[in-house]
């Protein structure tokens, strides 16, 4: 049985970082070289991975790799702060890349960001993959093992067949097993629950604990906790609870879904919104958890 495992974005690219590079780059020959240490001393965050390349035709530099769960329009003016903090810090140009995993909305995704303030310009031009574009074939005809957790949203995976292929090329491999929590979180997405628990033949408890599915139904939670030292703790704990629904939402069904808001702002009972809380997870599409809303209205 698998065991839940601290599966990182840093973790997926080392499994192979010179195909990983080549085909976010586009650069046939960049060689991958130390993946650095991306925390940055004037910022909190850190950006995703930065990894010192080395390319014939343009010496070395640096690739940052930034993956979003779902794009946000914040994000042209973050690349262009990680891009100059990168080259603050290692003295080198850098080739920055947006990787988005989830499709949040049709309006297209900005390729630069750009100010004018009296005349004085900053752009910053930066690469953007959209996994749900990328053919899922080349997860399979190329030596990338770390799109292979990502097979259920890539273009054309979201089929229970081309799952169970990835899932085997994973177990067949003791370096890429573990990312078995990974791809079964992504499956969520595309496949009804329980269709997903037949594939991977292990109890939905687990994928629960994997990092992915912790950081996205944990971080709602944590911000409520720090409202509710201010606001008392039964109306923290509501705050706590409305938080974490509205992330879930946001990342299980995209911004649309935060119209369900309004209506549940309206349930003040605590048992009732650990019970939303617990649906989101396990409903597959709105309109499930419509009815799931309308049982705890009344």
């Amino acid at each position: 049985m698998i065991k839940p495992a601290d599966v990182s974005t840093k973790r997926l690219i080392s499994l192979a970082p010179d195909n990983w590079e080549k085909s976010v780059t586009q650069i046939p020959d960049i060689v991958a070289g130390e993946i650095l240490n991306s925390e940055f001393q004037w910022i909190s965050r850190e950006s995703d991975v930065l990894i010192r390349v080395e390319s014939p035709q343009y010496g070395k530099f640096l690739v940052l790799n930034e993956l979003q769960l779902r794009y946000k329009p914040e994000m042209p003016r973050r690349m262009r702060a990680y891009t100059a903090l990168a080259e603050e810090k290692y003295n080198l140009p850098t080739y920055p890349v947006l990787i988005n995993i989830l499709k949040a909305s049709d309006a297209e995704i900005p390729t630069s960001y750009a100010s004018n303030i009296a005349g004085l310009r900053a752009i910053q031009d930066y690469r953007v993959i959209n996994l749900w574009e990328v053919d899922v074939n080349i997860a399979f005809a190329q030596p990338l093992p770390s799109l292979l957790p990502f097979v259920p949203i890539l273009k054309g995976g979201d089929n229970e067949s081309t799952i169970r292929n990835a899932l085997r090329i994973l177990r067949a491999d003791e370096q890429l097993n573990q990312l078995e929590t990974v791809l079964g979180f992504f499956a969520t997405f595309v496949l009804d629950s329980a269709i997903v628990q037949q594939i991977l033949r292990w109890d939905m408890a687990l994928l629960e604990q994997s990092p992915w599915y912790q950081e996205i139904f944990s971080k709602g939670e944590e911000r409520g906790e720090a409202r509710g030292e201010a606001r008392g703790e039964l109306r923290g704990r509501k705050e706590e609870l409305y938080s974490g629904i509205e992330l879930a939402l946001e990342i299980k069904f995209g911004d649309q879904s935060l119209e369900l808001m309004p209506i549940i702002s309206q349930i003040t009972d605590l048992q009732k919104l650990k019970a939303i809380q617990q649906a989101i997870k396990a409903v597959n599409t709105v309109n499930e958890l419509q009815q799931v809303l309308s049982t705890n209205l009344t």
